[in-house]
């Protein structure tokens, strides 16, 4: 199966993924699994959880004090501007699992820095080591080093906030039921990816600029 393992719909934020035009756009692309991870909130996995037609994973890109952490499998939302270590506790409390996105990618704002994800490192279940979103490959493929060096599940994932992202990139891994038997399915993974266009990152940021001044909610149909 193909699971996509980090992907936003921001329905409500940025304007250009409706819950419905995210799920049609993945069962286009032949994606059997979403772990639907947007910003501070489990609200968009919830919504598509309840119209798609494939298997969604309820998750959320938690904001830390130190940079994003991913909590997959999460029963409520993670209340952001923890530390990373009350971050990853609050995963766990709720039976979840820790993935670091894009830990690496020098040109975001808030990816989780290396020394907070060494105090974390026996708790973080997942490496994302290629993110379609990542600009330059060389941050990806330290992302990867590091996961291999301390032997952490690996994924990859559009990261998508606009729907013609979706499908740029997957983990193919076998069917599973649950946490635990995802975890067991990962270790026989394989990443697949492209990279998006650097002009998806320009019209995200236009969409989320014309949400604030509210000047609509929906332009993907």
């Amino acid at each position: 199966m193909k699971a996509d393992l980090h992907a936003h719909t921001h329905f409500s934020r940025d304007a250009l993924t409706s819950v419905e035009t995210f799920a049609r756009r993945y069962r286009q692309a032949e994606i059997d699994c979403v772990a639907v991870s947007d910003h501070n909130n489990i609200d968009g996995a919830l919504a598509v959880r309840e119209v798609a037609p494939f298997q969604v994973i309820v998750a959320e890109e938690i904001r830390s004090t130190e940079g994003e952490i991913i909590g997959l499998f999460l029963q409520e939302g993670v209340r952001k501007g923890l530390t990373p270590e009350d971050t990853v506790r609050a995963i766990r409390e709720q039976g979840g699992l820790v993935l670091v996105p894009h830990p690496f990618d020098r040109l975001r704002r808030s990816p989780l820095g290396e020394e907070a994800m060494l105090r974390i490192l026996p708790d973080i279940d997942i490496i994302e080591v290629f993110n379609s979103r990542t600009i330059l490959a060389v941050d990806d493929d330290r992302a990867r080093r590091f996961a291999e060096e301390h032997d952490k599940l690996m994924s990859a994932a559009t990261d998508a906030h606009t729907p013609w992202e979706i499908g740029r990139a997957y983990t193919e891994l076998p069917p599973f039921e649950g946490p635990g038997g995802f975890l067991l399915a990962l270790k026989k993974g394989s990443i697949v990816g492209r990279r998006s266009f650097v002009g998806f990152h320009v019209l995200s940021t236009l969409a989320k600029i014309r949400w604030r001044l509210h000047l609509g909610r929906r332009v993907a149909r």
